[in-house]
């Protein structure tokens, strides 16, 4: 066990330098790019670091290339979760104003068209839908985790309607992803789950030591303008994730 531990220390330092890499491709690079450049690197890096991580990611290629714009929707396990979205999809992100003090991650989020909520501030929360909206209004591909939280994995917790409130707004498709950990087997794993008191540390550690680590993103339904209400659109978008999740929980 001690010789996993001591491994996967010695992985964070490719990691490490990894997430420098993507710092100085943003501060050099990025603000000469066009949008299209920007994703394609995003692209790219995403699926660098999850090599470094040994994760591998399943995915049905024609799902996935038929989501050129639009509010993803998927369920929450672990801030992984972003940079799976990314390999394939690569998003810009709505998440809590806290992850933009995490070192270098949060800097990196911050300059990368993530939206940051700030909970008990109604002025920022309109700020906030008029940033949704112009993203979506002018074509850009946005992803939310309107759990508000992270799981295990094991289960869906209610959604937020709130967030789907711009993508009605602008007319825009809705496409509900469902994401799934396994281990080499198949089985559901919990490495990645970025749950309860664990530390960022605790889990990158807990991912590095895992071997044959599977991430599963699969399109489970989409939702064509017009679109109904918030909270009946954030209703049907659980229960296709839902599903789909206890599909994932019996399959190899």
């Amino acid at each position: 066990m001690r010789s996993y531990q001591l491994l996967a220390r010695l992985r964070l330092v490719p990691v490490g330098i990894h997430l420098l890499y993507g710092a100085a491709q943003v501060a050099l690079l990025f603000p000469f790019a066009d949008e299209a450049a920007r994703q394609r690197r995003r692209g790219i890096w995403s699926r660098q670091l999850l090599a470094l991580l040994g994760i591998r990611v399943e995915a049905s290629a024609s799902e996935v290339d038929a989501l050129e714009s639009g509010l993803l929707v998927a369920n929450h396990i672990s801030f992984i979760d972003i940079f799976v979205i990314n390999a394939l999809l690569p998003s810009a992100f709505v998440a809590k104003s806290d992850v933009a003090a995490w070192p270098l991650i949060g800097w990196l989020a911050r300059r990368n068209d993530t939206v940051f909520i700030e909970r008990g501030n109604r002025r920022a929360a309109h700020r906030m839908q008029e940033h949704l909206l112009a993203a979506l209004g002018a074509g850009k591909r946005l992803a939310i985790f309107p759990e508000g939280t992270t799981t295990a994995g094991d289960r869906v917790l209610p959604f937020h309607g709130a967030l789907l409130q711009s993508a009605i707004d602008a007319a825009v498709p809705v496409h509900a992803l469902t994401l799934s950990y396994h281990e080499a087997d198949g089985s559901r794993s919990a490495a990645p789950a970025y749950i309860d008191e664990i530390s960022l540390m605790d889990c990158l550690q807990s991912v590095l030591q895992a071997r044959g680590l599977v991430a599963r993103i699969a399109v489970t339904a989409s939702f064509q303008p017009p679109l109904p209400d918030r909270r009946h659109l954030a209703h049907r978008a659980h229960q296709a994730i839902a599903r789909a999740l206890a599909r994932n929980a019996t399959s190899p």
